[in-house]
């Protein structure tokens, strides 16, 4: 847009639209606002019901008896947005007019028109609303209440990305690198920065939650158990585990970590590799992108979009605060060996790949369709000069080869490895897709007996909003990169028959888990890759739409569509995320609320007291929460209701175990007071309560000595 819309130096013309565009969207955006706010469910998406209500209260506003509806004037709106357009309007076009050296005339009406245009776009959702109401058009009902918040910060994000755009300075040498330079493996100073503050910001955020015993056992700290174990001949294992972990998956990766887990053996440690790992995929994403745009600058936006993306970061610190997963480092490793393919160096691909599979097996959901790619793509090139019939074989052959092998790693791992190391019984995640079946031949029975059933979820609401909250924080990119996102299809596939709760069918509907971690390197490559077809796909519409064989300055329309990249993650992460960035974290409404989560309270500041009263060689059964404490005793077993095979899946500690310590104040707990303990209630011969040191946070047992 910024590139086909022109602005004549001292026309009043030009002037006077900026103003009716900033008029008309300071009108339409406040009364859209106002629409989502006059209802909890689509105001939620915003704010906590607490702050809601505070809203509304502040404002005058009326909240219905049943607490779902609410009566609020436009007119507190309107003076928001308008304000917010008298700020910004002139400061924005002074900024502009100095860093392009242009009349701040122009530049006042170049950013009035072409900025506040995207807050019309807000009159689409009020037509549509109104649409959906009228006609009694359920679906786009349900579709326009899911999403008000995804619709807001596509606004916001077209907005900043304008302003963005405008001010590029223009060509330069570095927006037009000949490709041995943009192959190059610099990387710039602000890229390092951005990936400083991700590594800073993230790992402070962890280790505060395992201080204030926020961070679970299961699927988060049992993973530094398994290092510790296995350094001290207990094998590759937690006790929470049906013997050794390769009966869950095949992830291994952690296990590089060993050499630094010898030095510091903590919790800690992995946390802060996760959060560097992730952060590293940043480099492998700048080369790419710059190497298919040929602009350090649009690539290093592209880089700070993947920071700032907030699938990304659920993989760091998952909804449940589950903060380290191994698959989490098949991110990195996946971009690292994508990288390595475009530079054609084939047996790096190789190890960087097997490091991938090496994260979890899910990531041969994406590896094999990669394999595929390569192969299609190499026979594609056929009329290439840039390959001759040699090359071209290597890389069909490599491609086939990478496929059929992830396919077989694939079908081993679940039909083979992982039911012999459970002695003979099912994976435990067949259970997670629901009246679809328990097994792959029951989902593939039930596709051809009630294959509208797989249809219906595969092709649901839920569906829909995924592939959305997927791609707009990365500004639809990857869709110019069709060939490239299908990579993504039989995964994503599974991601939507998924149901991992009868009660909660919908708990995937966001990606807040770490499921989707192997879509994230191949969306981001797409995207790379989309970002260097800005220029083509402009000169197709540039062709039939106002026939001309090429775009207007196709570097700017690069720069709108980095700088849109990046202001989407920025504004669906200011909504969506948990960060320092997000709303959410400053919300005192929220469970995320800062203070609540990263500020330790009385209850980490008495633990202490629990671990002087237990000795190390000791085997402890303990709650949630405080599990993760006595990982480098002799056993940490897990107390609870879920029935293991540990207690022989009777509601019991295992025999052996020494010391009960049982956590009243997190927040599943059932135990209140010590009459609640089925221990001291059912087995008072065998069990003793040590003298309460923390003022009733804890509960300690110890076994009577015979």
């Amino acid at each position: 847009m910024t590139g086909i819309v022109r602005t004549t130096r001292n026309s009043p013309i030009p002037l006077l639209w900026a103003a009716v565009s900033i008029c008309s969207g300071v009108v339409l955006h406040s009364l859209v606002v106002q629409s989502m706010f006059q209802t909890r469910l689509s105001a939620s998406f915003f704010m906590s019901d607490v702050t809601w209500r505070q809203l509304v209260s502040s404002v005058n506003g009326q909240i219905s008896a049943d607490l779902q509806t609410a009566n609020v004037e436009w007119l507190p709106f309107l003076v928001v947005f308008s304000l917010m357009a008298i700020v910004t309007w002139p400061l924005g076009a002074v900024w502009i007019s100095r860093r392009r050296k242009i009349p701040y005339r122009q530049a006042v009406a170049d950013w009035g028109f072409l900025g506040w245009n995207w807050w019309l776009l807000a009159g689409l959702w009020e037509i549509l609303w109104v649409t959906a109401f009228s006609f009694g058009l359920e679906s786009l009902q349900s579709i326009l209440m899911a999403t008000p918040h995804l619709f807001e910060a596509f606004i916001l994000a077209g907005w900043l990305a304008t302003f963005g755009s405008m001010l590029a300075t223009g060509t330069t040498a570095d927006d037009n690198e000949v490709p041995a330079i943009s192959n190059s493996k610099r990387i710039p100073l602000a890229v390092w920065s951005m990936i400083g503050v991700f590594v800073l910001v993230f790992t402070a955020m962890n280790w505060q939650l395992y201080e204030g015993l926020r961070v679970p056992h299961g699927d988060s700290a049992m993973y530094e158990e398994h290092l510790w174990n296995l350094t001290h001949g207990k094998g590759f294992r937690s006790y929470l585990d049906q013997g050794l972990f390769l009966g869950e998956h095949i992830q291994v990766v952690h296990l590089l970590l060993i050499p630094l887990h010898v030095i510091w053996p903590s919790h800690r440690l992995l946390e802060l590799c996760e959060s560097l790992a992730l952060a590293s995929a940043a480099i492998p994403i700048f080369w790419i992108a710059r190497r298919h745009v040929c602009s350090a600058r649009a690539a290093t936006l592209l880089a700070g979009a993947y920071l700032l993306y907030f699938p990304m970061q659920f993989l760091d610190i998952a909804i449940d605060l589950k903060t380290f997963r191994p698959i989490s480092f098949g991110v990195p490793a996946l971009l690292f060996a994508i990288d390595q393919l475009e530079r054609r160096h084939f047996g790096r691909a190789i190890v960087l790949m097997l490091i991938t599979l090496s994260a979890k097996e899910d990531y041969a959901l994406v590896v094999a369709p990669l394999g595929l790619w390569i192969a299609f793509d190499a026979w594609r090139a056929r009329t290439d000069a840039e390959f001759d019939a040699t090359q071209r074989r290597r890389r069909i052959v490599f491609g086939s080869g990478v496929a059929l092998s992830a396919t077989l790693y694939l079908l081993a791992v679940v039909f083979v490895v992982l039911p012999w190391f459970r002695g003979g019984d099912d994976p435990h995640f067949y259970r997670y897709f629901g009246e679809l079946g328990n097994s792959p031949g029951d989902i593939v029975q039930t596709a051809f007996e009630s294959p509208l059933l797989v249809l219906g979820r595969l092709f649901s609401l839920r569906s829909l909003i995924y592939g959305l909250l997927l791609l707009l924080p990365i500004g639809f990119l990857p869709l110019l990169s069709l060939g490239r996102l299908a990579v993504c299809l039989p995964l994503f596939a599974v991601l939507c028959l998924l149901q991992l709760s009868v009660d909660q069918p919908n708990e995937l509907l966001i990606p807040f888990h770490h499921f989707h971690a192997p879509l994230v390197p191949i969306v981001f490559w797409a995207a790379a890759v989309g970002l260097g077809n800005v220029s083509r796909v402009a000169s197709w519409v540039a062709a039939r739409c106002v026939r001309s064989t090429k775009a207007q300055n196709p570097q700017r329309g690069i720069m709108f569509s980095a700088s849109f990249c990046f202001a989407s993650a920025l504004t669906t992460g200011a909504l969506i995320g948990m960060t320092p960035l997000s709303a959410k974290f400053w919300d005192s409404g929220r469970v995320v609320y800062w203070r609540e989560l990263y500020i330790p309270g009385k209850r980490a500041d008495v633990f202490p007291r629990v671990l002087e009263q237990i000795p190390n060689d000791a085997r402890v059964a303990s709650t949630d929460f405080v599990h993760p404490q006595f990982t480098h005793f002799e056993r940490s077993y897990d107390y609870s209701h879920y029935l293991r095979k540990i207690s022989d899946y009777e509601s019991k500690v295992p025999d052996d175990t020494d010391y009960i310590v049982i956590d009243t104040q997190h927040k599943y707990s059932t135990i209140k007071k010590p009459s609640d303990v089925r221990e001291l209630r059912d087995q008072p011969d065998q069990w003793e309560m040590l003298p309460d040191k923390t003022g009733g946070y804890f509960i300690i047992l110890k076994r009577k000595q015979e």
